[in-house]
């Protein structure tokens, strides 16, 4: 299809992240749905201006992604109001920092139902839609540095990517023959209102000062500088075009060269 008649849903596109992946997906020419949890409603109005003042064409869906039906209902009207769906970013996920010894079991099963049963969901649902469209489609989630090592502060966070990139291989291996590829982008440190959380739980913890960790981590990228939205929205663009239609299975590291894989 050409690339101005393909549509996208981008998860936790109020802001961060996803919001930069939905606005470069508009300004690929892809028609996008803008969704997040209905608390980040204003945001997601806010996105929506800035792409329709740019010519980009989009909705808003307020969702859930650890629910089956709000994920089944957001893709089925993706569907009615764009008349199809090529490309699903499961970008929605939360990053809860904490030790290991003060990691709590609800931690576990929160992050696993956002970061791990979120993805499922998006991507059970955007298949069974490809796979009756007949043309292949890519499927994408958030994966992380986290997905290939090991970090302090993030136990769950971990276990929850670590899971997000076995189940990517396998949904890869069985929908090949559908046309339908997967595949994770996995960002390093990126300056988002997560990664300020992150910080300031640690700097808080440690008693360091506001913006310390963050300023450390960055001292550490061999490019110079944490990375920016804008700079991972790069990387899912490749993947959810035409061109990476001989990619799949795939993580594919963005954190400016700190991590090989």
């Amino acid at each position: 299809m050409a690339t101005k008649n393909r549509t996208a849903i981008v998860t936790g596109a109020a802001q961060g992240i996803g919001r930069g992946i939905a606005l470069r997906l508009a300004k690929d020419g892809l028609s996008v749905t803008l969704a997040d949890l209905p608390s980040s409603l204003t945001k997601l109005n806010a996105v929506r201006a800035e792409m329709e003042g740019t010519g980009g064409r989009c909705r808003i869906s307020t969702v859930d992604v650890t629910k089956a039906d709000d994920v089944n209902r957001m893709v089925a009207e993706h569907v009615a109001d764009f008349g199809g769906i090529d490309v699903m970013v499961a970008n929605a996920g939360i990053a809860i920092t904490a030790h290991f010894v003060d990691t709590t079991a609800d931690d576990i099963d929160r992050s696993m139902a956002v970061n791990v049963r979120g993805v499922f969901n998006c991507y059970k649902a955007a298949a069974e839609q490809m796979i009756r469209q007949g043309r292949g489609g890519r499927l994408i989630a958030a994966g992380s540095v986290s997905a290939h090592k090991g970090g302090e502060w993030q136990c769950a966070y971990v276990a929850s990517k670590f899971a997000v990139r076995g189940f990517n291989q396998t949904v890869a291996l069985e929908l090949a023959k559908h046309g339908i590829t997967a595949n994770i982008y996995s960002p390093g440190a990126t300056q988002t209102p997560m990664y300020d959380s992150i910080d300031e739980v640690v700097t808080h913890t440690e008693g360091t000062p506001r913006g310390s960790e963050l300023a450390k981590v960055g001292a550490k990228v061999p490019l110079g500088r944490l990375a920016q939205p804008e700079d991972i929205a790069k990387v899912v663009s490749f993947l959810a075009s035409e061109d990476s239609g001989y990619v799949t299975g795939q993580s594919i590291v963005a954190d400016g060269g700190v991590y090989f894989v």
